[in-house]
């Protein structure tokens, strides 16, 4: 493996409007993608995509309103992207019944898609893991729940994501602050999130989480005291470097660094490589008059991407494409031939971790 990249070595990007067309640029959608068309670079590299969603209809993500199966196949295509993982994106909810059971409607209609994209046969097996979500606030009441989803969905159910975050000066996906957190500050140690993740561990599934730099070594606490429960770090950590945290880079990223040294401590944490396109992480590509290439792309996210496989592991590592709200940034191409340019000094066995078999492993993946 490479030695991880100096964060300090290469300036990370700003966001600047000196350098923007504007606040929209990257919402004018595939018009504006296409502006930095690029060929698949190793084609044949088997790929599992490990974190999208899909939306029938949301306000919040214009261009990218309406993402389907059909929307995320276009992206798809030309890399050898063998099984997806669908991530809870609250949509397709039941409208009525038992309030905690309403969630259960979005592993119902991900099944049901997933299952007509297996029948046409096609080339990759969409939502060949789902990841729901449901109130583990509810403690050992969320059982139901589960086993609802389970039964749903038998084949391709894993788990939930429960996002925890919680910061000081929060923002949202999109970079703006927001007037609220995720949830309150030390939800993981609250006995009925523990008594709801225990049962999680006990049906043998697992919890995709997001949090904020400062709460890793909390979730590596949280880990250590459920060692059977697999746990899932979703988009490297959440690094933020706007609002609050705009231009003190000298501050942030040490801290994002030894957040991630910590969380990686615990061997049942599994980390996710991606979400760099939201403009939270303060690069600005959503502003630019023409879209980020792969060689660029590559080279800012390097020392992060570096960082991260250093101190996880290949194994404990997996790139994912968070589409599609990484799309008001850069293209499904250009992103995953940027994550191939930044490990071309691996080996083949850490590339195919990176790339598949973690996945794979952790999702439950076979035959992809």
């Amino acid at each position: 493996m490479l030695a991880a990249g100096a964060l300090g070595g290469l300036a990370l990007v700003q966001t600047s409007s000196a350098a923007a067309s504007g606040p929209v640029a990257g919402r004018q959608g595939e018009p504006w993608l296409a502006l930095t068309p690029e060929s698949p670079l190793e084609p044949d590299l088997p790929i599992i995509d490990s974190h999208h969603h899909y939306w029938p209809n949301s306000a919040d993500f214009a261009p990218y309103a309406h993402y389907m199966t059909p929307e995320l196949a276009h992206d798809m295509a030309g890399h050898n992207v063998r099984a997806t993982v669908f991530v809870q994106a609250s949509v397709m909810y039941r409208q009525d019944g038992p309030p905690e059971m309403r969630p259960v409607g979005e592993v119902e209609s991900v099944e049901a898609m997933a299952g007509e994209v297996e029948r046409e046969d096609a080339p990759c097996r969409q939502s060949a893991a789902i990841v729901g979500w449901a109130d583990l606030m509810l403690g050992g009441g969320v059982e139901p729940v589960l086993q609802a989803m389970r039964a749903a969905s038998p084949r391709r159910f894993r788990g939930v994501r429960y996002s925890v975050t919680w910061d000081p000066h929060p923002v949202s996906w999109d970079g703006q602050p927001v007037a609220a957190n995720r949830g309150p500050p030390g939800l993981l140690a609250t006995p009925e999130f523990r008594a709801g993740a225990g049962v999680l561990s006990s049906l043998g599934l697992s919890l995709d989480t997001q949090v904020s730099p400062a709460q890793m070594a909390e979730l590596a606490t949280f880990a250590r005291s459920m060692p059977d429960l697999t746990i899932i770090l979703d988009h490297l950590g959440g690094l933020t470097r706007v609002g609050a945290y705009a231009g003190r880079d000298d501050e942030v990223l040490p801290a994002w660094r030894e957040g991630i040294k910590a969380a990686a401590q615990a061997p049942n944490i599994v980390l996710k490589l991606g979400g760099l396109g939201m403009p939270r992480t303060g690069y600005g590509w959503e502003q630019r008059a023409k879209p980020v290439g792969s060689e660029e792309l590559a080279g800012q996210m390097a020392p992060l991407l570096d960082h991260a496989i250093q101190q996880f592991g290949p194994d404990r590592c997996m790139f994912e494409s968070n589409f599609p709200v990484d799309k008001i940034s850069f293209g499904y191409g250009v992103l995953f031939n940027a994550f191939k340019r930044v490990t071309r000094g691996y080996s083949a066995s850490e590339r195919a971790s990176l790339f598949h078999d973690t996945a794979a492993r952790v999702y439950r993946i076979s035959d992809a």
